[in-house]
């Protein structure tokens, strides 16, 4: 009986273990139309990679395309060229609303990037955090959000488990039904 119940708490430990690799929230209830006019906005790098936002702006771009987003933007550089770059990422943020709003685009994906690394001990395992939000461009208003998060094994790369975690999230965006 004791054997029973240790091997019953083994199996328990170990599917927490691996549940424990990937976390994903994702609202229900919102459906967007990929054929509206949408605009990438900047993605936040909260991390301590440099150009953490880049690299998921130029993946989410990508697998947008990939879900049939024709009409899809991607926010020009702001910055003047006699000035220093933008570091303040909310007013990034807000510069490319104003274009955006400019344009007549109907929705942007924005979002965080709340952990983008390689984890320190002997394997390095890649570990990716992020959040996406869809926004209202006239408004700002969120209408969507989901987060997601991803810690990869040793031999895995830090952009492809950033990758599975966008695709996922990207991948719960709900349609709506063409008419």
């Amino acid at each position: 009986m004791m054997s029973m119940m240790k091997g019953t708490l083994f199996i328990i430990a170990g599917l927490a273990l691996l549940a424990g690799c990937a976390v994903h929230d994702v609202p229900g209830g919102m459906s967007f139309s990929p054929k509206e006019r949408w605009a990438i906005l900047p993605i936040l790098n909260y991390s301590q990679e440099p150009l953490a936002g880049e690299r998921a702006e130029a993946m989410l771009d990508t697998l947008l395309r990939m879900r049939g987003f024709t009409h899809l933007k991607h926010y020009p550089n702001l910055d003047r060229e006699d000035t220093l770059p933008e570091l303040n990422e909310r007013r990034r943020l807000d510069q490319a609303l104003n274009w955006a709003r400019s344009e007549g685009l109907r929705y942007g994906i924005t979002g965080t990037i709340n952990e983008w690394r390689y984890k320190s001990g002997l394997d390095a395992e890649p570990a990716v955090g992020i959040t996406l939000q869809i926004v209202d461009i006239v408004s700002g208003e969120v209408l969507w959000s989901s987060s997601g998060a991803r810690s990869g094994w040793g031999r895995e790369s830090l952009s492809g488990n950033a990758q599975k975690v966008i695709r996922e999230l990207v991948e719960s965006i709900e349609f709506a039904p063409e008419g």
